[in-house]
């Protein structure tokens, strides 16, 4: 794939790039493995302080960074400026946090094996190679970065070949706030690159944020090469909603939960699963909502639906609706691509989704929704579950007996109740089934690329254990 910054309001391509030669590759793969041996010496404070910067250049550059993710990908500025800022959110969260996630682990009773002490401690494993997408291309990467580099850990970043611009400024940012030169760094390669980087013993471990089929590559070539891989892949979330709920409510939220990043989200609700006494309801304030939704430049603050980001996506997302259309499906509104240049397509719903069609097996990466009318809670969670995918879900019910239940029985990463799925870095955010596994943020995610090391201390001899606190690793 050509690395270039095509502007997918216009079609125009506004810079292209040269993919980094094999020298420079093996160079700064060596410039990482080199300052992991820096940087898992450098303590705590040291490490938050430099975090703290990153996070202050992302608040003070907010703008031009926010206007460069809109030009590339075409997500709306706005948007585009609160992804800037959860990123530097997220840079302070794990400066305030890494130490306090990353203390040793003390579960173990001593005099059970025989030990005057016994405890595990966290630390990091080496370089890691993370392949990161388009559609949040600042805040996929970062929260890998924050939570890796507080670690311990260094990192290399193979960007998706649309967004090279975002994929510079991450590959500077740091070492502009003080870590070290190769602490983090970007490689402008094509995928066709990607296996001799992860074979690599000097790599230590990968993660993927992407499609299946990308997510089945790279796991399979990591299994090789018994190198551990985290990877969050596509997502066809439902969105349940029950007699019980708030159904303006829940119309409103489906909107913004189907349409966010221009319906380009792993986590977007995108299978909407209404029970009968409200489906009428529900499917008439959605679609009304899902109409008024303004389409156009990405640029525009009253623009609420950009572009999609290729042209590519654009025409999968065209076919998809035609083929649900062609087996019967009912379009409630949308389903046009606007007569204008650039990688457009209206706000969709449709309904009456069967297993014949597309629609019922396949992600849709764009502002469709598709509309399921069930007679009950079990016919829900039926059809809400009938995917390869389990990354996210919705259920909406003041009922709490059925909020229990949704929360045992939908098979997926997260469950959100009365909410759209959304990641913090507060909570574990990953999915189960073809949506991938390990874990991001959180504890869970800056502990995936650690060696949780076991530490025996036998003897009469007087012994201090290492702490998080005061080990410089």
């Amino acid at each position: 794939m050509t690395i270039a910054t095509t502007n997918p309001a216009t079609g125009a391509v506004v810079q292209r790039f040269d993919p980094i030669p094999e020298a420079e590759i093996d160079r700064r793969i060596g410039l990482a493995a080199r300052d992991f041996e820096v940087l898992r010496r450098v303590g705590f404070n040291e490490r938050a302080g430099w975090m703290n910067a990153a996070a202050d250049l992302l608040d003070a550059e907010r703008d031009d960074v926010a206007a460069v993710m809109t030009l590339e990908m075409g997500k709306t500025l706005a948007s585009a400026k609160a992804e800037v800022a959860k990123c530097a959110t997220a840079c302070r969260h794990y400066a305030k946090h890494a130490e306090r996630y990353l203390a040793d682990d003390r579960d173990a009773d001593p005099s059970a094996v025989n030990a005057r002490q016994a405890y595990g401690v966290y630390r990091p494993l080496g370089t890691v190679l993370a392949i990161m997408p388009w559609n949040f291309p600042l805040w996929q990467a970062m929260r890998f970065a924050a939570p890796a580099l507080m670690a311990g850990n260094t990192g290399l970043l193979k960007h998706a070949s649309n967004v090279p611009q975002t994929a510079l400024y991450l590959g500077e940012l740091f070492a502009r706030a003080g870590f070290p030169e190769g602490a983090f760094q970007t490689l402008l390669i094509g995928s066709g690159e990607v296996e001799r980087v992860l074979t690599d013993p000097r790599v230590r471990a990968a993660t993927l944020t992407g499609s299946e089929g990308a997510g089945r590559s790279v796991a399979a070539i990591a299994g090789r090469e018994l190198k551990k891989t985290v990877l969050e892949l596509g997502g066809s979330d439902p969105f349940v909603v029950m007699p019980s709920a708030d159904i303006a409510r829940a119309a409103q939220v489906a909107t913004t939960a189907r349409c966010q990043n221009n319906g380009q989200s792993c986590i977007a609700a995108k299978r909407f699963i209404v029970h009968t006494d409200v489906y009428d309801e529900f499917a008439g304030a959605f679609a009304d909502a899902m109409a008024a939704l303004v389409v156009g430049d990405p640029m525009d603050p009253a623009t609420a639906v950009g572009p999609l980001a290729t042209e590519q996506g654009r025409d999968e997302v065209e076919a998809q609706v035609a083929n649900a259309a062609g087996h019967g499906a009912t379009v409630l509104c949308g389903g046009t691509t606007p007569d204008r240049p650039g990688w457009f397509y209206t706000p969709t719903v449709v309904a009456g989704i069967t297993p014949q069609m597309r629609m019922y097996a396949e992600e849709v990466f764009g502002p469709v929704a598709g509309l399921y009318r069930v007679a009950d809670y079990d016919e829900a969670v039926s059809v809400a579950n009938a995917t390869a995918f389990g990354l996210g879900s919705n259920a909406w019910t003041n009922d709490t007996d059925e909020q229990s239940r949704f929360i045992e029985d939908l098979d997926a990463g997260a469950v959100f109740i009365n909410g759209m799925v959304t990641s913090y870095p507060e909570l574990p955010f990953g999915g189960v089934k073809n949506s991938g596994y390990g874990r991001e943020l959180s504890a869970h995610g800056i502990r995936e690329f650690c060696n949780l090391k076991t530490v025996w201390i036998g003897g009469d001899a007087p012994a201090t254990p290492s702490s998080a606190g005061s080990h410089a690793e």
